[in-house]
């Protein structure tokens, strides 16, 4: 959770809107599904489920870093 009323989705909605190359890797405590179900997996970004290895996250940033500026 987040302090100050924004959650991290509305967070990197805001970053792109000031910066649209900005790439975004998400972190979270939540299952996939429960996520999803509150429409927050369409976002474009990609999500990295807690509790996660070294490997696992630097794979993330690689394709993050790697991947299409977002439209």
């Amino acid at each position: 959770m987040m302090p100050g009323g924004v959650n991290g989705w509305e967070l990197a909605g805001l970053a792109r809107k000031a910066r649209p190359e900005m790439r975004v890797l998400l972190t979270s405590g939540y299952a996939l599904e429960t996520l999803a179900a509150n429409g927050h997996v369409r976002q474009g970004a990609p999500i990295l489920e807690k509790p996660y290895r070294k490997a696992e996250l630097a794979r993330l940033v690689r394709e993050a870093l790697a991947a299409a500026v977002p439209v």
